[in-house]
């Protein structure tokens, strides 16, 4: 394995192949990781949260009194949204 196939995402296939039937593996063995990456929600939801938390973290340690401020939308937006449903409900 040379060091740029390292360096090539799972989902990539390699330049340079020439015989046939291992060209023909390589694409197979990107498309099932294709879609081993589209297909897996929870793992995608996974590094989503996980980046938005770092994000948020970041935010938090920039500006605190931003980051509570935004807290307190997202609470009384939340609240809002549970007492209309449950307003629409009581009908």
């Amino acid at each position: 394995m040379t060091n740029s196939e390292l360096n090539l995402p799972r989902t990539a296939v390699p330049a340079g192949i020439t015989d046939p039937v291992a060209s023909a593996r390589a694409e197979l063995k990107a498309a099932l990781a294709a879609i081993e990456v589209k297909g897996n929600l929870p793992r995608r939801i996974e590094k989503a949260s996980v980046r938005g938390a770092a994000k948020a973290r970041v935010f938090a340690d920039r500006n605190p009194v931003g980051a509570v401020a935004a807290a307190v939308g997202v609470a009384a937006i939340a609240g809002a949204l549970v007492w209309a449903i449950a307003r629409a409900l009581a009908r």
